[in-house]
């Protein structure tokens, strides 16, 4: 499945924004890592906003930054968001308010808790009335998010956003699933060759054969390993490089997505 890749969205920890990141993941600047630092945003009203919590403003302002970069308005775009466990603290407020003798939760807290909450406010925030995907694939998020991706535009011939998110769980929950930061990444994906298009993609689910593409620097490769959301950073190295390369990303047990990269000068 072949899509164009026209922007590129990207908050985690010492990675600001993907003008800022370029370099770092091209290799040509050091690597400092740092909390992650998530922008308030400005895509939702006032009143919307504070019934947010940080994933759902990780997950808009990665989709914010990739829609702006690639001059799209995100109101005509088709968006596939991805996440491995979605807001783990509003999980474990829900978990404590069960844990007690009389139960009470806030109809805010339940409807934040929905997998698909961060689709639900981008609809609010954009007013998009395109399709809208929103998936859990466990270590394999980012590989399910990007071949539907890829899938959409390739046979849909229409725009695609893809956000994938993911943040760490309070404890006790993070002693039995940890994920090691809070990291957000988007892409926006065209079915043919944009003016702003950076590289050609070329997505195949495939028999596992090999490892997994790594990163060279050990920290980003810790993170890669640490988040499924970052699973995309060799994707994004490879952009950052403009190189013609060939990725390979875990997936299912078993499977794998082949990733062919060829730059648009």
């Amino acid at each position: 499945m072949r899509a164009f890749v026209e922007g590129v969205g990207l908050i985690g920890p010492g990675l600001n924004g993907w003008q800022s990141a370029r370099p770092v993941l091209a290799g040509s600047a050091p690597y400092g890592r740092a909390a992650t630092t998530v922008p308030a945003g400005e895509l939702l009203p006032p009143a919307e906003r504070r019934r947010t919590g940080v994933l759902v403003r990780l997950a808009l302002a990665a989709g914010q930054e990739a829609m702006t970069q690639a001059g799209v308005n995100p109101a005509t775009v088709a968006t596939v968001f991805t996440s491995s466990s979605s807001d783990g603290d509003n999980l474990h407020a829900i978990c404590e308010s069960l844990a007690r003798p009389a139960p009470e939760i806030s109809p805010t807290r339940f409807h934040n808790s929905v997998h698909n909450a961060a689709a639900g406010y981008w609809g609010i925030a954009t007013r998009s009335l395109e399709r809208s995907t929103s998936l859990a694939c466990f270590d394999g998020s980012f590989a399910a998010g990007l071949l539907e991706a890829a899938a959409q535009a390739s046979v849909d011939r229409v725009p695609v956003g893809l956000i994938a998110y993911d943040m760490p769980y309070p404890e006790p929950l993070n002693a039995v699933r940890r994920v090691a930061a809070s990291f957000g990444v988007a892409f926006i994906l065209l079915p043919e060759r944009g003016g702003r298009t950076l590289a050609q993609i070329d997505v195949a689910a495939v028999p596992a054969r090999s490892g997994p593409t790594t990163m060279p620097d050990e920290e980003l490769e810790a993170l890669r390993i640490g988040v499924p959301a970052a699973c995309s950073l060799p994707l994004l190295a490879a952009l950052a490089r403009g190189a013609r390369e060939a990725l390979v990303i875990d997936y299912l047990e078993g499977l794998q997505l082949q990733v062919s990269v060829a730059p648009c000068d």
